[in-house]
């Protein structure tokens, strides 16, 4: 499974996990098509977001502007999560491509501004990150 997928699928496990009261593997299982296996990658992204789901929310909290994290809708808010999880806790993976990809996945699945909305919240967490 490739990276970009991988993500897709990670979103759509924390979207679904949001939801309904499905623990992150039956979330995972569910998301994952036939033919597909979860990845080391996969797992860890997964895994990552929820084991540190409350410094992610905390660290999207103060970057947003007159917005509280839960008035931010379903599938923008999972694709802000995954994405701050890769930026604190993936080094292996560039800052940047996780902003680029976070902001594709909201423009595919997200509503008509949420390009604009994840890539706002994410330039300032990046900005931050590049200067700590």
């Amino acid at each position: 499974m490739n990276r970009r997928l991988a993500r897709l699928r990670a979103v759509q496990t924390l979207y679904q996990m949001e939801l309904t009261d499905a623990g992150w593997q039956a979330a995972l299982n569910n998301s994952l098509e036939e033919d597909e296996t979860a990845d080391e990658f996969l797992t860890t992204s997964v895994k990552g977001t929820l084991d540190h789901l409350t410094e992610i929310d905390n660290k999207i909290q103060k970057h947003l502007e007159h917005w509280t994290l839960e008035r931010v809708g379903n599938v923008d808010r999972s694709i802000l999560r995954k994405a701050v999880h890769e930026m604190l806790y993936m080094e292996d993976i560039p800052l940047h491509v996780s902003v680029n990809e976070a902001i594709e996945l909201a423009k595919a699945f997200g509503g008509t501004e949420s390009g604009k909305f994840v890539n706002g919240v994410l330039s300032n967490i990046l900005k931050q990150c590049e200067s700590d």
